[in-house]
C-alpha cells in the first residue's frame, strides 16, 4: 500500500476531529477510573465511581481540534518525509511523533482542566470544567495550563511511536494475508485495536507519572518541584512498582477498545471523504 496515495490535508482534519471526539465521548467513563486510580490522593478520595463524568467539558472542547491536528501532522509527513519506503517504520515514527507533539500544544491545557475535575482536586471551589479552568488561570496563570507538558510528551512519544508502526504494519500483512489492496474501516479497527492495547500497557508508567504531575498544585515559582526522572524513583521509592502500573487496566482496556473506535472511525471518514 504507497503511502503517498494518504488522504489530503483538508480530508485528515475532518476524519481526526471525528475519530477524537467519537473516541473521547465514548470512553471518558473509564479514563476517570484510570485517572482516578493513579491519584496519589487514592481512588476512593479522589471520587471513586462518583461523578464519572466530571471534567467532560473540556474533552468535547479539546478532542477535535487535538486528533485534527496530530492526522494532519501525520498524515501529510507520511506522504512527504524523505525516507526510503524500506524503512517505513522509521516514517511512521517520525510522523507520529512530531503529530503527537503538535496535538499536545492544544490537548494538554484540556487534559490539566480534565484531570484536576476528575479528581475533584478543588474541592467545592470548582465542581466543573469552566471552574476549573478559571482558578488554574488565576492560580497559576497561562504556565499552569501546561503543567505536565513535558511529561505529557515523554509519555505519548514511546506511546505513538509503539502503537502506529505496529497499526501500519498489522494493516499491511492483514491485508497481504486476505489478499486486498487496502483494508476497510472494520478491519483497521482491529489492528487499531491490538496495537494500542500493546502500546498502552507498556507505557503506563509513564502515565502514571503524566498524571502525577498535572495533579501536583503546589505552585513551581514558589518552590523547586522534582524532576521528572526524580519523580519516577520517587514513587517507585515510596509506593513500589505496583504504583508504576496503577490503572494499567482500564488503560489497556480503555486505549485497546479506544484505538479501535479512533482509528476505525478515523480510516471510516477518511475513505468517505475521499469517494466524495
Amino acid at each position: 500500500m504507497d503511502e503517498k496515495r494518504g488522504p489530503t490535508f483538508y480530508q485528515s482534519l475532518l476524519a481526526g476531529g471525528l475519530a477524537g471526539t467519537a473516541v473521547d465521548l465514548l470512553f471518558f467513563p473509564i479514563d476517570t477510573v484510570k485517572t482516578r486510580l493513579q491519584s496519589s490522593q487514592g481512588f476512593v478520595a479522589a471520587g471513586g465511581f462518583r461523578g464519572i463524568y466530571k471534567g467532560i467539558g473540556s474533552v468535547v472542547v479539546g478532542s477535535a481540534p487535538g486528533a485534527a491536528v496530530f492526522f494532519c501532522t501525520y498524515d501529510t509527513l507520511k506522504r512527504t518525509l524523505p525516507i526510503p519506503s524500506d524503512l517505513a517504520p522509521v516514517t511512521h515514527m517520525v510522523s507520529a511523533s512530531a503529530g503527537e507533539v503538535a496535538a499536545c500544544l492544544i490537548r494538554v491545557p484540556t487534559e490539566v482542566i480534565k484531570t484536576r475535575t476528575q479528581t475533584s482536586s478543588y474541592g467545592k471551589l470548582a465542581q466543573g470544567s469552566f471552574s476549573a479552568a478559571r482558578l488554574v488561570l488565576a492560580t497559576e496563570g497561562i504556565r499552569g495550563f501546561y503543567r505536565g507538558f513535558g511529561s505529557t510528551i515523554m509519555r505519548e512519544i514511546p506511546f505513538t511511536s509503539l502503537q502506529f508502526p505496529l497499526y501500519e504494519l498489522l494493516k499491511v500483512q492483514l491485508a497481504k494475508s486476505l489478499g486486498k489492496e487496502k483494508l476497510p474501516a472494520y478491519e483497521a479497527a482491529v489492528c487499531g485495536s491490538f496495537a494500542g492495547g500493546v502500546a498502552a500497557a507498556l507505557t503506563t508508567p509513564l502515565d502514571v507519572l503524566k498524571t502525577r504531575v498535572m495533579l501536583d498544585l503546589r505552585d513551581p515559582s514558589n518552590q523547586k518541584l522534582p524532576s521528572l526522572p526524580a519523580r519516577l524513583k520517587q514513587i517507585y521509592a515510596t509506593e513500589g512498582l505496583k504504583a508504576l502500573f496503577s490503572g494499567v487496566v482500564p488503560r489497556t482496556l480503555w486505549i485497546s477498545a479506544g484505538g479501535a473506535v479512533f482509528l476505525g472511525v478515523y480510516e471510516w471518514a477518511a475513505q468517505a471523504l475521499r469517494s466524495i
